[in-house]
């Protein structure tokens, strides 16, 4: 075990976390919401710093990130536990259970992204932000090695450990969830507000954001309010923030029916009225998921399943029109 950052000691050997908005109060033997953190004699520490559940050579765009160096694969590794407990969660076994993990230590991971020629290391799977303290030295050391570091996230990190974080992350998914906070503390069990907060602090420290919200069938797929969180990042991030809306299944505790096609595509839609780049996950639909050039529409990325070409694609200018795109490339 490691000690955890970001607590501080109580009376009668207790002790808060600080690490999200949860703040947890544990007593000595006690686990955080998060399942990973443990009290232990009046200190706090982290149960699963090294412990990895999973760990794959995906596409970047099965994280998603389809403005992010687009058609590179990346080296994705998750540990256990989250700090939300959705009832859709689409990976409950290691979010949620005791799965089996390997150790691996951050120059093992840094190593092997190399080795791999991966772009860099995605902290994915389950919630890589109760995996801090390994996510930071592993992040510490990929930068030094030249690699680039992504948080596929949930966002719910107070801001003092999110700022020891932000310089060595290049890149987040965020999932916001819905735009609705009855929705939040009911199926979610927590708050979207510091969410939003996390994806404004990493486009101000000069990150490179996505947005992805699960459409889940009668919870948050009402139009007014999937309005508002659309205008909210127009407004907050940029026109330019790429929007995943995915389509949810039936999974973990709830067993509400997929979402409507057509409400996957009223969506896009709408979204498409304030935003330049709008896609649909798990929906058999390319023109989707391709991307278009916002000024003259030209088509200028192609996707088909992880299949990747940049045909419209100059530097990171439209090759139609030599508008310069929202997409990082070297």
């Amino acid at each position: 075990m490691t000690e955890a950052l970001h607590y501080v000691k109580l009376p009668r050997e207790k002790v808060e976390c600080r690490l999200c908005p949860h703040t947890c109060v544990i007593a000595p033997g006690g686990r955080g919401t998060c399942r990973v953190r443990e009290n232990r004699e009046g200190r706090l520490y982290t149960r699963n710093y090294g412990c990895c559940s999973s760990l794959a050579l995906d596409p970047i765009e099965k994280k998603p990130l389809y403005h992010f160096y687009p058609g590179s694969p990346i080296l994705s590794a998750g540990t256990v536990g989250c700090n939300f407990r959705c009832e859709f969660c689409q990976n409950w076994e290691i979010a949620q259970g005791e799965p089996e993990t390997v150790t691996i230590t951050p120059e093992d991971l840094v190593r092997k992204a190399g080795e791999t020629g991966s772009l860099g290391i995605a902290y994915t799977y389950s919630e890589p932000l109760v995996w801090y303290e390994f996510v930071l030295d592993t992040a510490r050391l990929a930068r030094e090695a030249g690699l680039k570091n992504v948080m596929v996230t949930n966002g719910y990190i107070r801001p003092e450990p999110l700022a020891g974080l932000l310089p060595w992350i290049d890149a987040w998914n965020i999932d916001v969830k819905g735009f609705n906070l009855e929705f939040y503390r009911k199926v979610v069990h927590g708050d979207y507000r510091p969410v939003l907060e996390t994806a404004a602090a990493a486009v101000k420290a000069g990150s490179h954001v996505e947005i992805t919200t699960l459409l889940v069938t009668g919870l948050n797929d009402d139009p007014e309010e999937l309005q508002e969180l659309v205008k909210w990042i127009a407004g907050n991030l940029s026109v330019d923030t790429p929007l995943h809306f995915s389509r949810y299944f039936p999974r973990y505790r709830l067993q509400a029916p997929p979402t409507p096609l057509a409400t996957m595509r009223r969506s896009r839609e709408m979204a498409r009225r304030h935003l330049h780049y709008v896609y649909l996950g798990n929906v058999p639909d390319e023109k989707a998921n391709n991307t278009y050039c916002p000024v003259c529409g030209e088509l200028v990325i192609r996707r088909a399943g992880y299949h990747v070409s940049l045909p419209g694609l100059a530097g990171r200018s439209c090759r139609a029109c030599g508008s310069e795109l929202a997409i990082i490339r070297d």
